[in-house]
């Protein structure tokens, strides 16, 4: 698995980073419609990383990150993980309760909610994008949440996901409106097999 992961060409990358980008377009229409507001997705970059490493790309470890986790069901299994700073979460928040800007500083169970539902929404969009470009139909659990320091919430999924995954794609999201940009990691941890899976559906298993 890890070494089928590592080896894939800028001809693969190139066909996961579309389909992250058309999942990110339905992310934003269908969020855009949650708050009233438009909100722009871009995917800047598409990367394969070791498990290990994730919690450098949100900023190291200790970083207090919001974190949603989902398992993938379906001929491509998988986790999905979906990381973004505290203060990101906090600023989501406060656009989906239509707060002002810097008003949410502790998350109660209705903010926990809205996260789960962006949660949600994201890994529902991708997973349709995936499905359409795949013909394969991906289905995602009910999502959980957690708020703490990024080391400790990999440490926790690595456990709930044993040695399923070694690596993780990792689909960079930055979401923008009129006022701010909100940067997050949506991470894809395929199954054993699952990538090969993907790839050969899409038509670009070398």
């Amino acid at each position: 698995m890890s070494e089928d992961i590592l080896k894939l060409s800028p001809l693969q990358l190139d066909a996961l980073r579309e389909i992250g980008n058309v999942g990110a377009g339905n992310a934003a229409t269908a969020l855009s419609q949650l708050i009233n507001q438009k909100i722009d997705m871009t995917v800047p970059e598409v990367s394969i990383l070791p498990l290990g490493e994730v919690p450098e790309v949100v900023g190291g470890p200790d970083a207090m990150v919001a974190g949603v986790y989902l398992r993938v069901f379906g001929p491509a299994p998988g986790s999905i993980l979906f990381l973004l700073p505290r203060e990101s979460a906090f600023y989501l928040v406060d656009m989906l309760m239509g707060r002002t800007q810097g008003e949410t500083q502790l998350l109660n169970s209705m903010d926990e909610s809205a996260l789960m539902e962006i949660g949600n929404i994201l890994a529902g969009a991708y997973l349709n994008a995936l499905s359409h470009f795949t013909k394969l139909t991906l289905l995602p659990s009910i999502p959980a949440l957690a708020i703490d320091m990024a080391g400790a919430i990999l440490s926790v999924i690595l456990i709930q996901i044993g040695q399923m995954g070694d690596h993780a794609l990792v689909i960079e999201t930055e979401f923008t409106t009129d006022n701010d940009g909100v940067k997050g990691h949506f991470f894809l941890i395929p199954d054993p097999g699952s990538l090969n899976t993907i790839l050969t559906a899409i038509g670009v298993k070398e």
